[in-house]
């Protein structure tokens, strides 16, 4: 943790091998926007690519106000060998989806120049420990288009099973979860 001095506020930190992850800041705004409005990038995400920095400050701020009320959310991906923004991931919460209530969603999205080279399934990985062992979570979910067979597979890499699809804004998303008691048992084996 890093203590603000101005406010006192903690700013949590995780680290990986080759990634460090920050709460997202008003100057990721720019990397936010490159990030978000690449149509590669939000092609299974069920956004619209954004077409304006203003909708990446509000899409900061609104994570940011999770970060207050919650605790949590998602978290600039920090390349370590480049001090590079690569996007971001992260735990959320959402109250009710896929029928299902109270839910800590797993996420990350990387900027394509990332893609392909271990960073998705790093960092969720990392977050998945992080839920368990920190926050003491009982589950976590994550679920992404069905059409998404590279995300799918770092879910499953990461051992959360497929327990069913449904659909979100039209959609077909496949639905992922992986509980504590199996997490360990799979860590510990």
């Amino acid at each position: 943790m890093n203590v603000n001095p101005m406010t006192g506020y903690q700013t949590p930190t995780l680290e990986t091998e080759r990634l460090w992850f920050r709460e997202l800041r008003l100057s990721d705004a720019q990397d936010m926007f490159a990030l978000d409005s690449d149509p590669d990038v939000v092609r299974y995400a069920g956004d619209a690519p954004l077409t304006h920095i203003d909708q990446a400050r509000e899409r900061i701020e609104g994570i940011q106000q999770q970060y207050r009320a919650l605790g949590l959310g998602r978290w600039a991906a920090i390349r370590k060998d480049t001090q590079e923004f690569m996007g971001w991931a992260g735990l959320m919460y959402i109250q009710a989806i896929n029928g299902r209530t109270d839910v800590y969603d797993l996420g990350y999205r990387f900027l394509p120049k990332h893609w392909g080279q271990g960073f998705a399934t790093e960092a969720a990985s990392a977050f998945i420990t992080h839920g368990f062992d920190v926050m003491h979570l009982q589950r976590i979910s994550a679920y992404a288009d069905v059409r998404h067979t590279a995300s799918r597979h770092v879910l499953e890499k990461c051992g959360l099973a497929l327990t069913n699809t449904f659909m979100d804004d039209g959609d077909v998303c496949a639905w992922y979860v992986i509980d504590h008691a199996t997490w360990t048992r799979n860590r510990n084996p």
